[in-house]
């Protein structure tokens, strides 16, 4: 499958971590609805991440769907479905990044904060250097939250062997809840392909999760 866009976009991303600017921030005038570049990003809300310039993607150029840890959700699926057969992608980027808040916390942690539990409140405090103000309710949605497997760190924390090893897993599980997706397809004439990187917000380089790979344990 061919990569030519996706490869092109990593060479601006070299020129991003240079310094030097390839997004263009000017209003560009009327376009098409179709990407121009049939590119789709999925990635992180991470307000460090600014994924036009990181790519030098112009406007126009690409789909770019953003949620809390760049997750594959069933809504971020949803968009890419759209993406590829309504309006023409074939290359699918997923991006995560170091120092991501993800890794700051369980599900069920998360929930049991929420919802007032006291040990919680203070697990979810101690990791953010924050307050934690509870909302003593609970809810049956967003079902889940897609906090990153493995053990927890602190919020920012820098980036270490195990951090990137947690990164890595949630990059795999990424890829392959799109690669095996009915609805896209990653093989034939109309394939898409599939690659996931991590985004450094030290160094403003990405850097690709191979695939297939270790995706993690529950444990």
């Amino acid at each position: 499958m061919a990569n030519i866009v996706t490869d092109e976009l990593l060479e601006n991303n070299k020129q991003y971590a240079s310094g030097q600017q390839v997004h263009k921030s000017s209003y560009p005038g009327n376009q098409p609805i179709n990407p121009a570049r049939h590119v789709a990003v999925v990635a992180c809300m991470d307000a460090r991440l600014d994924v036009e310039d990181l790519l030098g993607l112009q406007t126009g150029d690409a789909h770019i769907i953003r949620n809390a840890g760049g997750v594959v959700t069933d809504d971020a699926i949803r968009c890419l479905i759209i993406s590829h057969h309504l309006l023409n992608t074939n290359e699918i980027i997923l991006i995560h990044h170091t120092r991501c808040g993800m890794l700051a916390f369980t599900d069920d942690l998360l929930k049991a904060g929420l919802e007032g539990d006291p040990a919680a409140e203070k697990l979810l405090g101690q990791a953010t250097g924050r307050e934690f103000t509870s909302c003593h309710k609970s809810a049956s949605m967003p079902a889940q939250f897609h906090a990153f497997r493995g053990p927890i760190e602190a919020l920012d924390a820098p980036r270490c062997e195990a951090q990137t090893e947690r990164l890595e897993w949630d990059v795999r599980r990424s890829i392959s809840r799109v690669m095996n997706h009915p609805w896209i397809p990653t093989e034939g004439p109309d394939a898409s392909t599939v690659r996931g990187f991590i985004y450094d917000v030290d160094t403003g380089k990405l850097e690709e999760v191979n695939y297939p790979g270790p995706m993690g344990t529950f444990g």
